[in-house]
């Protein structure tokens, strides 16, 4: 055999080793089938504003995408209509206040909506009055005109907070307004106090001129034991689409430490969707609401999402008590807490 054939022989034996080698490395490598996009109709609560900035982060950071999720994301209209639309599958997630949704659920045991995390770990609700009002302790909300969006939280739980706080809801008479007219009616003197999130409240009596010395707020977290606003889900969306629930949860918690690390980038970012915001108040803005999601002695021991089923029991029980309702909600009934990530992914 001459030398050439015994070359051109190896040759031809390293080629087809080199072909068997790589298909079966072709085989075992080959990428995973690419992951199927789920589509989440999403809803706020309120306007675009600074807390609403972290689900905006989620969203134009990407964390959404890299969890194969497709979100559109809608301002809301108050907490009730946010649970009313995700319960008739408007939307499939939402973000409104754990307190409305106990009292739906006692009314409508058979809404197919949940909770799956607890964000505010404080309630935000107040009732916010001026200076030469003549309302200086929260009996002197007697006899006075209050303001409010109808579908507000704070004005929905009232109830529960005159009971607290031990003033006849009767004697009070609302005044129901637009959104961007509560806080200037309260500055011309139509109504006497206005109730919604103190943190939304206070920055707009600041953008509208007036000192923040001038501004009385009377916390309902300081009169009753109140949770804030969480995640919430329509259950057929849920059951049909558990994965993309979870990942949901890990994108938006993603997008609460981003903002906690990267406030003004948030805020930069909000911005991008509504560009006539004042930077420097939407900073201020998110920060108090931050407050009420990153606090210390919770979020730093549970995480961000949860909290001990006991503080959600005695909040079902003032709930129940103060708007004398007819059928008391279970925990499980109102909340899931078994789609968060982990606890390590979720510690500020």
């Amino acid at each position: 055999m001459s030398r050439q054939f015994r070359s051109l022989k190896f040759l031809f034996v390293g080629l087809i080793l080199g072909l068997v080698i790589g298909f079966g490395l072709g085989w075992f490598l080959k990428p995973a089938p690419s992951q199927k996009v789920v589509h989440v109709r999403f809803t706020l609560d309120w306007a675009y504003q600074g807390p609403q900035a972290p689900f905006l982060v989620a969203l134009y950071k990407g964390f959404f995408a890299e969890e194969g999720l497709s979100v559109t994301i809608e301002r809301g209209y108050g907490s009730a209509k946010v649970i009313s639309d995700v319960a008739s599958g408007l939307f499939d997630i939402g973000y409104g206040d754990i307190n409305t949704l106990i009292e739906f659920k006692s009314k409508n045991p058979n809404a197919k909506v949940k909770m799956v995390a607890i964000l505010q770990v404080a309630s935000p609700l107040c009732i916010a009055t001026l200076k030469g009002k003549g309302i200086n302790t929260p009996k002197d909300l007697e006899g006075k005109r209050l303001g409010a969006p109808a579908g507000d939280a704070a004005r929905r739980m009232f109830p529960a907070f005159a009971k607290a706080v031990g003033i006849d809801p009767e004697k009070v008479t609302w005044v129901t307004m637009d959104i961007p007219l509560r806080e200037p009616m309260l500055v011309r003197g139509d109504v006497d106090a206005i109730a919604g999130f103190y943190f939304t409240i206070v920055i707009n009596l600041l953008n509208l001129g007036v000192p923040e010395e001038d501004i009385i707020i009377f916390k309902y977290g300081d009169y009753l034991n109140l949770l804030g606003n969480g995640i919430i889900v329509n259950e057929d969306f849920l059951k049909k689409h558990p994965d993309a629930v979870r990942k949901f949860l890990r994108a938006i918690i993603r997008g609460i430490k981003y903002t906690i690390e990267h406030p003004e980038e948030a805020i930069d970012i909000l911005l991008i969707k509504d560009p006539t915001l004042n930077k420097d108040m939407e900073l201020k803005r998110l920060k108090m609401a931050l407050e009420l999601i990153n606090v210390k002695g919770i979020t730093d021991k549970y995480g961000l999402g949860y909290v001990e089923p006991s503080m959600i029991e005695r909040n079902i029980d003032t709930i129940v008590s103060v708007l004398n309702l007819s059928r008391r909600p279970s925990v499980n009934e109102i909340i899931d807490f078994s789609y968060l990530p982990p606890l390590e992914e979720r510690l500020p």
